[in-house]
């Protein structure tokens, strides 16, 4: 197609459609002046709302100038306000703290000191002293200082009244110290009111307490130990008890025989610990002794003793607390103080152990306070308690010296003994022998507690004088199986005397136990002699031979008439002796048990010659002697000795 052409035709469409648009146009020309009309009216619409949004900006910018304004006018109204409120709280606290309101000087002046709106205003009072002192400087500290000087020293004077009142009231009989240490405590706080603004009557309260409260703790001291010694035993040792001094017990029995009044006084025993250690063991927190509860009753020292030293704890603990919180001392000061309250009582309490330690010859009671004194000591340690250390180590200075003497003294007494000059010496166990097992036994038992090894070296000094002495008695018999038997009676009452307390394992026992075995063998050997001596030498004799010889037994001569007189000598007389032998053991030992070891001990060894005795006549040349047919078998032999194993 030709461009040309195609413009054209192109044209011809467009002037069609110009045409049909203006003829569309013509039709709406109405309606198009229509809303050329409205939109006039919305222009001027439009015209007046932009007229009505510039005035209402302009007036918004003059509201938001106003609000600014408003803001920071309130800022500063709300620093003013606040400084208003801390000036008001600081003058408000001021005020408080120094006005002094008539109530309060009413309460001060009026009130009794033990009623608590009292307290409260003390409380209220020291607020304002210590106020009014931190500002001194001020017209209004300056106007008030006059009527809190005259309040403080109103409630000093009620103060000091009451406290030297409650101080006074320890020095009536029958006080109850505790109950007046309560008392004060609860108004403590009114010795730390004068202790701030009256330190002199601080002082002439502590110093007045001290003084009477010294006086009293040393003068119930000194009361109640002298009444309760009046509760001791009236028969004491003295320095003839001692463990060498002749036993007059059968003496004493005789004399009662014939006397018709009987001994109502009680004695402590000397060498005998019986229960006297349930003191240290279940009673050292027992309540005290009281003397009129008990003047009907005795005890020994060491429960005297025990019942003055725990009431001193308890007093001391309750007076060393109330001395810290009352009059709030610490550290060395409450020492201090401490001593000063208890230092007379403790001087009285020392110098009486002394005193009575100089006469005092019980060596178990001085032990027994001894330890109680180390009880309480640690006692005090659990407690958190030092103060009463320098008093126990000054008891235990004096204790255990004399606990030393007085057994140096027993030893002595020992090493001294004279058997020539005992009346009445035999084969029985001596009174020296029961007295050092029963005083071996309680030493033991008691030093197991608090090991000292001086009281070792001690007792086993001790115990050598013992094994000494009863040596040098044996040798007052002249025959060697009465030595034999007083010697073994001995040891034997010693062992069972010391193995009730102390172990069998202890280097003491065990000691005692070899000496009394080697008596025993020695006294079987004694004991089989006269009955079976020839039939002994002769098994000796020939061991020896046969061991020599050889299993042939040449050189070795036979004694044949010897040898049957042995045979038939046993065969006739075997069993009267070892009845012989039992009613021997029987009469000589006292310990039954002991008895029975010595005769199975005999009769076994009896029997071991006898079976040596056939061993010897089997071999060559014994044993083509005719005389071995009429030997008695051994287990016949074995079935006799039998017969005796229950005498005892």
């Amino acid at each position: 197609m030709d461009l040309r052409q195609y413009s054209q035709e192109i044209e011809r469409e467009l002037a069609a459609v110009e045409a049909a648009s203006i003829t569309d146009y013509i039709g709406e020309s109405k309606k198009i002046a229509q809303l050329h009309k409205e939109m006039k009216q919305c222009d001027a619409i439009l015209e007046q709302m932009e007229t009505m949004l510039g005035t209402f900006q302009q007036d918004l910018g003059s509201i938001s100038h106003e609000i600014q304004s408003l803001q920071e006018k309130s800022l500063e109204m709300s620093v003013k306000l606040g400084n208003r409120k801390h000036l008001k709280t600081k003058l408000s606290g001021f005020l408080d703290s120094i006005v002094v309101s008539p109530k309060l000087v009413e309460t001060i002046v009026s009130t009794p000191v033990v009623e608590l709106p009292f307290t409260d205003a003390l409380h209220e009072l020291d607020k304002k002293l210590q106020f009014a002192e931190a500002e001194q400087h001020t017209l209004a500290s300056t106007d008030v200082s006059d009527v809190l000087d005259k309040l403080k020293t109103k409630a000093v004077l009620k103060i000091r009244m009451f406290i030297l009142e409650k101080v006074q009231e320890y020095k009536r009989p029958m006080s109850n110290y505790q109950v007046l240490q309560e008392t004060l405590l609860k108004f403590k706080y009114y010795y730390e009111f004068l202790l701030t603004h009256s330190p002199a009557t601080a002082t002439e309260i502590k110093v007045e307490y001290v003084d009477t409260v010294s006086k009293v703790y040393f003068s119930y001291f000194k009361t109640y130990q002298s009444r309760l010694i009046k509760l001791e035993f009236e028969e004491v040792p003295t320095k003839a008890d001692v463990m060498g001094a002749e036993d007059e017990s059968r003496r004493s029995l005789q004399l009662s025989m014939f006397s018709s009044s009987k001994s109502i006084r009680s004695r402590s025993t000397v060498f005998t610990l019986g229960n006297r250690d349930d003191l240290i063991n279940n009673q050292l927190e027992w309540p005290v002794i009281i003397p009129v509860h008990s003047a009907d009753k005795r005890f020994p020292y060491e429960a005297l003793f025990r019942s003055v030293q725990f009431s001193l704890i308890d007093n001391v603990c309750a007076e060393y607390g109330f001395l810290a919180h009352f009059f709030r001392v610490r550290g060395e000061k409450a020492q201090i103080l401490f001593t000063n309250v208890m230092e007379r009582t403790l001087s009285l309490l020392t110098k009486s152990v002394e005193s009575y330690m100089e006469k005092c010859y019980d060596c178990i009671g001085i032990m027994l306070c001894a330890h109680i004194t180390m009880h309480y000591h640690e006692l005090m340690k659990k407690r958190g308690f030092g103060a009463l250390v320098g008093f126990h180590n000054a008891l235990l200075q004096i204790l255990w010296p004399r606990f030393t003497f007085v057994l140096s003294q027993n030893i002595h007494s020992i090493r001294e003994t004279d058997p020539s000059k005992l009346t009445e010496l035999d084969t029985r166990p001596h009174f020296i022998t029961r007295r050092f097992g029963e005083f071996y036994s309680a030493i033991h038992t008691l030093n197991d507690k608090f090991p000292n090894d001086q009281t070792v070296r001690s007792m086993t000094l001790l115990q050598v004088e013992v094994e000494n002495v009863i040596l040098r008695m044996a040798a007052e018999f002249g025959a060697r199986q009465d030595q034999l038997v007083f010697l073994i009676n001995n040891y034997d009452l010693m062992l069972s005397v010391m193995q009730s307390r102390a172990t069998d394992t202890s280097k003491e026992v065990m000691s005692i136990q070899e000496l009394l075995n080697k008596r025993i063998n020695e006294y079987v050997d004694e004991v089989l002699l006269p009955h079976f001596g020839g039939m002994i030498s002769f098994v000796k004799d020939n061991e020896k031979k046969l061991e020599t010889a050889g299993p042939s037994g040449s050189g070795i001569k036979v004694n044949e008439s010897y040898i049957n007189q042995l045979v038939r000598g046993f065969n006739q007389d075997h069993k009267k002796s070892i009845d012989t032998i039992n009613s021997d053991v029987m009469r000589r030992f006292t310990n039954f048990n002991n008895g029975t070891v010595i005769l199975q001990s005999a009769l076994t060894k009896m029997i071991q010659y006898y079976s040596r005795f056939h061993k010897v006549l089997a071999q060559p040349p014994f044993k083509t002697l005719p005389c071995r047919m009429d030997m008695i078998n051994v287990h016949h032999v074995m079935v006799e000795v039998k017969k005796y194993k229950n005498q005892f």
